[in-house]
């Protein structure tokens, strides 16, 4: 990956104790970023943040439960006195474990709600949430997780999907919203990436992504990386509103 810097950038990660997350927060840290993380899995993202501060790097965790507004409000504040300020925010924490295999019929309300409360609704939370620092940053920059699934309307997973198609529209009107504060606002939409929380994903799905590819291989964490930490960067202060797929062309945008 070429390497891309965010030095001194205060940073935020949230669901960064695994996954997805924990590879954003490696290569921000490895790019110079003195970094927050949050996730609701304490002892992981304590570990996360320990294996990731012994290279060197300021790493600091806060316990987080999208769910709890009380919680996202603590966990902002917290960044605030452990950075002094927020420059950036990945917004990655989301619930996909354990959810697909079920129709728009078999899901049932509590498990939508749920997926709704903390997938779009904790979103918003952390965004409003971490505002206050982000404006005095100057050029402030959110990137949001959303999916591909998204885009190409996976079944039997509607409650994450529809989630995640809510992410990519907050994205683009937060980009109005907060375009006169120098706030850039995009989203990335991986694909099905080798991480724990898609290992209960049936093999013939990951199959399909697989062969359906424009570079048919897997996907691993290390390939959403990039834009990602692209989007934090200087790089790309006049970029907002967008939604990059990192997705081996599984679907074009």
């Amino acid at each position: 990956m070429t390497p891309i810097s965010l030095d001194r950038k205060r940073v935020v990660i949230t669901g960064a104790a695994r996954g997805l997350g924990r590879a954003f927060a490696e290569h921000a840290a490895q790019a110079g970023a003195r970094l927050v993380l949050g996730d609701i899995l304490e002892d992981l993202g304590r570990a996360t943040a320990d294996a990731i501060g012994s290279g060197g790097a300021e790493v600091h965790f806060e316990a987080l439960d999208l769910a709890r507004p009380d919680s996202v409000q603590a966990f902002a504040a917290a960044a605030v006195r452990h950075l002094g300020g927020i420059d950036g925010l990945i917004n990655n924490a989301a619930i996909a474990t354990g959810i697909g295999g079920k129709s728009c019929e078999e899901i049932d309300i509590e498990t939508w709600d749920r997926v709704m409360n903390v997938n779009v609704r904790g979103t918003w939370l952390m965004v409003k949430a971490c505002l206050p620092g982000l404006r005095n940053a100057g050029n402030g920059k959110i990137v949001n997780v959303a999916s591909d699934t998204a885009l190409w309307g996976a079944p039997n997973l509607l409650h994450y999907v529809s989630s995640k198609g809510a992410i990519i529209a907050m994205t683009r009107s937060l980009a109005r919203e907060l375009g006169p504060d120098g706030i850039s606002v995009n989203a990335i939409a991986p694909g099905l990436t080798l991480v724990e929380a898609t290992e209960y994903v049936p093999e013939e799905r990951h199959r399909l992504y697989v062969d359906g590819r424009a570079m048919p291989r897997a996907q691993n964490p290390e390939d959403v990386v990039g834009p990602a930490l692209y989007l934090l960067s200087d790089a790309a202060d006049f970029v907002t509103g967008q939604l990059l797929p990192a997705n081996g062309g599984f679907v074009f945008n």
